[in-house]
């Protein structure tokens, strides 16, 4: 009878049904101020705001990844097996678990530039509220509130939020991983450890290795400070190990059982082998720079300050100090506590995330790019989150205020070196940012004086406010000030980068700019001065025919810019107002390698015609100049040698078959016109200038592959 009675009460106390379940979802768990869950869904509404607002401003982005996620829209096979073309002649150079998510949504809402990027974004947001929750689990909501705003506010989260490479499902699916061990080490339950493994493993089918640098942290945290005994411990871990395994496993089982008459080319592989791709290109080659096809070392100088210089310090380093002096105030307070101290565990796993991802990012030789620091941004954010709530509540001792302080005064200090470096871009910002920091900081140190002299509520409530918000501030100006800049401006290309022009980001801190480094650029086709070399098809340097930007004499000309090892003298297609290599940019990244680029309507129009007869409509050599054709057609281009034109795919005598099948209608471009190029593709692009006549369509030199000049007799 009391539990009938009680009913009414209950709706009464609540209001309708539903109401109260609102309610508590609004306030949060009861341990939480009243304040905690609105501010938590502020912070990702804003992050939504941020990451959502005219996402479309960067295009196809990078026009690479775009084209596989067209081709995956077209073709369940392609869909599957992360082909860049819905005709399966070879895959991106990656796993394809990033692609999936896209190409689910343009399933869904049709292909287009909204589609495509709107799960990007959408990552963001999922991940900044998924740190927050890690976070707030054991230091509290003010923790995970700065760790989330520390990872929203980044300025290369802000970029790849935005951006169509794999690196936002990365940081989605590791953050993720990160929460649940943070479940597992609190209540030592054995399915949130192989969830952990499980989501590692999902996040190597978005980038490979790369998802695996936070796995040496993970597993130091739950052996030290699991709460089971020490041969429980190692068993879950295999256990997390396990859900590794199945995780990554099934897909790259499947890819290695399908014959490879049945499935494209592994793009990047030297031997069509997925793990020889995953453990030499995309692995021990990123480590030792021995990478087939790869760019080298294109990062500057090794070393423990490499992520402060230039290319890299405004995608990230902003509170990369504060990070470090939180990580070493948290080892200290938790010197002599229990083994299964919270404080010490987390130590573990966001100070085990920031100092071996970022450890392999200083010394790696091979192939790294200023967007990849987005894989430190959760680390950064949750050790600046729990370090300043951490010194915060021992402000009462003398040290930990001077920890505090000299931690505001560093990072005001770097955040003025590094707004120095665009010193005509917001000039009073690097000022301001000091002025705060030194504020900040003498009010932390004299707090103890100034709480004795001051007795009103308002008056201690405005001490304890004042330094805290100078504070963020000092701490936050800078990021959002990059940030808020990157998210209002366009980036195209494969190799973008967040901030201002001049903040860093290219070769020697300049930039690639927005045109530049290969592809058809927005300046278009024509000839520019940016290539070295002697006219024609073969000879000379080289280069690449750039737009407006770079030195150079003429077209083709002495230019100082160009990339040697091209076969042609003019150079490559290029286009935007940066130019060259080391150009003036910054923001746009290399533009045309792998940018959002155009194609004439006389060329598109060309190719369109009869399209449905052929298996493919073209080919060219390397993916980043066939990518704007697929984009332009919505119709498969072979990509020959893949992404840079340096894959051994295909051989002369497996085109030449495809070719007299009539499968590829035309042949567009020359030798040496694709970023890289190697013998194979020299070889089809001169058996092909051999047996077909050339025109010229849109700026570009096209061969019609059923029309050969005529039949070559064999000879015995």
């Amino acid at each position: 009878m009391s539990a009938i009675t009680s009913a009414p009460q209950r709706i009464l106390a609540d209001g309708i049904p539903g109401r109260g379940r609102l309610r508590r979802a609004w306030r949060g768990p009861d341990s939480d101020p009243g304040w905690a869950r609105p501010a938590f869904l502020g912070l990702l509404a804003l992050t939504a705001l941020l990451y959502l607002v005219n996402l479309t401003r960067d295009g196809w982005a990078n026009d690479f990844y775009a084209a596989a996620v067209q081709a995956g829209t077209q073709s369940w096979k392609a869909f599957f097996f992360g082909s860049f073309d819905s005709s399966n002649f070879i895959t991106v150079d990656k796993t394809p678990g990033s692609l999936w998510v896209m190409e689910l949504s343009g399933r869904i809402f049709g292909f287009n530039q909204w589609s495509m990027l709107l799960p990007q974004a959408l990552e963001g947001v999922a991940s900044v509220g998924l740190l927050y929750a890690a976070v707030r689990r054991w230091s509290g909501p003010v923790a995970g509130l700065i760790a989330g705003a520390v990872l929203a506010l980044t300025p290369v989260a802000a970029l790849m939020f935005r951006f169509n490479n794999p690196d936002a499902l990365l940081v989605l699916l590791m953050t993720f991983a990160a929460y649940a061990l943070v479940r597992a080490v609190e209540n030592g339950r054995s399915r949130w450890l192989f969830l952990c493994g499980l989501l590692l493993g999902f996040a190597f089918l978005a980038k490979m290795l790369q998802a695996f640098l936070v796995a040496p942290g993970f597993a130091v945290a739950y052996l030290w400070a699991g709460p089971a005994g020490w041969g429980r411990r190692l068993w879950q871990l295999v256990l997390a190990g396990v859900g590794i395994v199945v995780g990554a496993g099934w897909w790259v089982l499947a890819a290695q059982l399908t014959p490879a008459a049945d499935r494209p080319y592994f793009g990047g592989s030297t031997n069509n082998n997925i793990l020889q791709l995953t453990i030499g290109y995309n692995g021990l080659g990123r480590l030792d720079g021995n990478e087939t096809g790869g760019l080298g070392n294109t990062g500057g100088a090794t070393g423990v300050f490499r992520l402060f210089q230039s290319q890299f310090g405004g995608q990230v380093s902003w509170l990369l100090p504060a990070a470090l002096i939180g990580l070493l105030f948290m080892v200290w307070a938790s010197w002599r506590a229990p083994r299964t101290d919270r404080t010490r565990a987390a130590a573990f796993i966001w100070g085990g995330w920031v100092l071996v991802t970022g450890g392999v990012f200083s010394y790696m030789q091979g192939i790294i790019h200023p967007y990849y620091m987005i894989a430190l941004a959760p680390g950064i954010g949750a050790l600046v989150g729990i370090g300043a709530v951490a010194l915060w509540q021992a402000r009462h001792s003398w040290a930990a205020r001077a920890v505090a302080a000299a931690s505001v005064l560093v990072t005001a200090w770097w955040a003025y070196e590094l707004l120095d470096r665009t010193p005509s871009w917001l000039p009073w910002l690097r000022w301001a940012v000091v002025v705060t920091g030194v504020l900040a900081a003498g009010g932390l140190l004299a707090w103890p004086v100034l709480a004795r002299a001051v007795s009103s509520a308002r008056g201690r409530l405005l001490l304890v406010a004042a330094p805290l918000a100078l504070a963020l501030f000092a701490g936050l100006a800078g990021p959002t000030a990059f940030a808020l800049n990157t998210v209002n401006s366009a980036h195209t290309g494969a190799i973008p980068s967040a901030g201002p022009s001049g903040g860093g980001g290219g070769f020697g801190g300049g930039g690639f700019g927005g045109g530049g480094f290969g592809g058809r650029g927005a300046g278009g086709v024509g000839r520019g001065a940016a290539g070295g070399g002697a006219p024609g098809r073969t000879g000379g340097t080289g280069g690449f025919r750039g737009g407006a930007g770079g030195a150079g004499t003429a077209p083709g000309g002495t230019g100082t810019h160009g990339f040697p090892g091209g076969s042609r003298g003019t150079g490559h297609r290029g286009g935007g107002t940066a130019g060259g290599f080391g150009g003036a940019g910054g923001g746009g990244g290399f533009g045309g390698l792998g940018g959002s680029t155009t194609v004439s309507s006389a060329l598109t129009k060309l190719l369109e015609q009869n399209a449905s007869s052929y298996k493919w409509v073209a080919a060219t050599i390397g993916s980043e100049a066939a990518a704007p054709l697929e984009l332009a057609t919505g119709d498969a281009v072979v990509a020959i040698g893949g992404f840079n034109g340096t894959d051994p795919w295909p051989t002369l005598a497996v085109f030449e078959q495809l070719v007299a099948k009539h499968e590829i209608h035309y042949y567009v471009g020359e030798s040496g016109e694709s970023f890289g190029g190697g013998m194979l593709s020299s070889e089809i692009t001169s058996w092909v200038a051999t047996h077909f006549n050339e025109q010229t369509v849109g700026g570009e030199s096209v061969y019609n592959l059923t029309e050969p000049i005529s039949i070559i007799p064999a000879f015995s």
